[in-house]
């Protein structure tokens, strides 16, 4: 069975989904995950699902229940490189990613995970809601 690298930069994990996940990728993804982050004390979660093409509902409920687990341990989730295809696939599932931010491309997903580090205030990111 595959396995999705887990990276740490700073007090973030990334996960960079290079393929389209496999169910059994899925799972072991987020308990890979969940290990990592209670390890690690990481704060912050970016996923880029950039080269993710096509999603079905076990996998977008996936997303939701990672967002979910990492809430749990005190990290935020945020999901990068989102494409129309997939974005458009969820929402005609019902599928809604509640509690998770959306970011265009990893440097801004990692700038929102940083705002809570600055003590100035957040950065200049526009809110795209």
């Amino acid at each position: 069975m595959d396995r999705v690298p887990i990276l740490k930069v700073g007090d973030v994990l990334l996960v960079s989904i290079q393929t389209d996940l496999q169910d059994r990728t899925a799972l072991a993804l987020q308990e890979d995950l969940a290990e990592r982050i209670v390890r690690t004390g990481a704060r912050g979660v970016v996923i880029d699902i950039t080269a993710v093409e096509i999603v079905d509902s076990f996998i977008g409920r996936m997303f939701a229940g990672i967002a979910a687990m990492s809430r749990l341990l005190d990290a935020r989730t945020v999901v990068v490189g989102m494409r129309p295809a997939v974005a458009i696939t969820l929402v005609e599932l019902g599928l809604s990613l509640g509690g998770v931010q959306t970011a265009l491309d990893l440097e801004t997903g990692l700038r929102l995970l940083g705002a809570d580090s600055l003590e100035e205030g957040p950065p200049e990111v526009r809110d795209r809601r």
